[in-house]
């Protein structure tokens, strides 16, 4: 029996996401960045949360985990490098750990770079990819503790996943990376067509998560700086595509 996944907004622009083991009725809140958003969708979807998977330690993905396990009792997993900054945290995780909800079983991704201690979670079965603030439709997270290098690698890592993999990130950022994926590959048909979708859904009101994997590799600039047009859009042709990648980064944080 499939997942059921719930995405729902949270504060002024966080995803939130519940996952559901309809067998067991087990359910997993993607991190907990506001305890009134995630008591509100477990209420519309009728849900009892079980578990509260963390994927890394800043306040707007945090927040919410005392309140709902006050009221659940939920079990709080989150990265263990970052444990001393996760509320009420109950088991510890790391690199090629395995995580249950149900019977779903999700593998935990290193994935440094936006925090030194950031994990994603890697539902194989499901196709789901749980990337907190790492790789973003559209886009890439911050660098606020980890290396340009860091940030590289670990996309690298999860580009690797299957194409049909459904990407769920931690923001609705993705039309403002939009607007910046087309200042830096302007000639890419498949980022036109997709970024003309993305306006016409936030015009509606709707969210544009999950992405497919397959969709980002295609379209997210900070996935394809091996490309000679990325390469080319910040004068770094025929450079180590770290190189490329770090330059794109320092052009998003000033677009």
């Amino acid at each position: 029996m499939p997942a059921d996944i719930h995405v729902f907004p949270c504060r002024s622009d966080n995803i939130g996401v519940l996952v559901r083991d309809a067998a067991s009725g087990a359910c997993a809140a993607i991190d907990a960045p506001e305890e009134a958003a995630v008591r509100r969708a477990l209420a519309e979807t009728g849900w009892r949360l079980t578990h509260i998977l963390v994927t890394h330690k800043h306040p707007d993905h945090v927040e919410g985990i005392p309140g709902l396990k006050r009221e659940t009792g939920a079990t709080v997993i989150g990265p263990a490098a970052e444990a001393a900054a996760i509320p009420d945290i109950d088991r510890r995780v790391a690199e090629g750990d395995v995580v249950e909800v149900g019977v779903l079983r999700g593998e935990v991704i290193a994935t440094p770079g936006h925090t030194l201690g950031h994990i994603a979670y890697w539902f194989a079965r499901e196709r789901a990819l749980f990337a907190g603030d790492t790789l973003f439709a559209l886009g890439c997270g911050r660098l606020f503790e980890g290396t340009p290098a860091d940030m590289w690698a670990t996309l690298e890592k999860l580009a690797a996943l299957p194409d049909d993999t459904r990407l769920y990130c931690g923001h609705e950022y993705t039309l403002a990376n939009a607007h910046f994926a087309l200042a830096a590959d302007p000639d890419n048909a498949a980022l036109a067509k997709r970024a003309a979708d993305i306006e016409a859904r936030r015009a509606r009101g709707e969210l544009t998560v999950p992405s497919l994997l397959g969709e980002e590799k295609a379209t997210n600039p900070f996935l394809r700086a091996r490309e000679q047009a990325l390469a080319a859009a910040v004068n770094l042709a025929g450079r180590p595509a770290a190189e490329v990648f770090a330059a794109l980064r320092t052009w998003k944080d000033r677009f």
